[in-house]
């Protein structure tokens, strides 16, 4: 069996791998407060009902780093992390199924 994983700065996240609360919020290097935030904005959608309960996927390491990012680089807001977190994540899917989409300049990863 194969284990794929995605690095994410110094730590690999195995892909598919469900991550809880506490352990995003020490990869990302954010309190756990910030990503309960990002939840209640709609940046990050967990499954599980209570925080205690929460999981992610491994998009989500991406999704709070890009936010954190956005707020302490641009000032953007909460409102607009999310829309920018959208348009992103649609570029991304777009750019996934278009012809050569990884070949091209300024393609995503």
């Amino acid at each position: 069996m194969t284990r794929r994983t995605r690095a994410t700065e110094l730590v690999e996240v195995e892909i598919g791998h469900a991550i809880r609360l506490g352990e995003l919020a020490r990869i990302t290097r954010v309190h756990a407060e910030y990503v309960i935030d990002l939840v209640e904005e709609g940046v990050l959608a967990p499954r599980g009902r209570d925080p205690r309960e929460w999981e992610f996927g491994d998009e989500a390491v991406w999704r709070v780093r890009t936010a954190r990012n956005l707020q302490r680089d641009l000032g953007v807001n909460l409102a607009g992390v999310a829309l920018v977190l959208e348009l992103l994540s649609e570029l991304r899917r777009l750019r996934a199924h278009a012809p050569g989409a990884a070949e091209g300049p300024g393609a995503l990863g």
